[in-house]
């Protein structure tokens, strides 16, 4: 196992992190994708990430499209906590109607 660092001519996505997992396709339809590893390292200044990558990955070209996946451990985007309390203002001075308003809860603790 061994680490590959990838240097991008635009600025990094900003949801990015460690521990997230890159892929990388060299097919213009996207339908074979190849798993380089999780990231290790993320350097917003110089646009580049460092990935662990297992040595029999062959490894991505300079036309290669990166991309990467979240893991769900720690980003899942339910609300937590005990309440949750919305505001709702119309600084509006003509009538308007709320279409939908909804939301979602579960019970995670007793």
């Amino acid at each position: 196992m061994g680490f590959i660092t990838l240097t991008f001519a635009n600025k990094l996505n900003v949801s990015i992190q460690e521990g997230d997992t890159v892929y990388y396709t060299n097919d213009v339809n996207g339908e074979t994708i190849v798993k380089i590893g999780l990231i290790n390292e993320v350097d917003r200044l110089l646009n580049k990430i460092t990935a662990s990558i297992s040595d029999s990955t062959v490894r991505p070209t300079l036309i290669s499209f990166i991309l990467f996946s979240k893991t769900n451990k720690a980003n899942i985007g339910s609300l937590k906590g005990y309440y949750a309390e919305v505001g709702m203002v119309n600084d509006s001075t003509e009538k308007i109607e709320l279409f939908s308003l909804s939301s979602e809860a579960f019970e995670s603790s007793k």
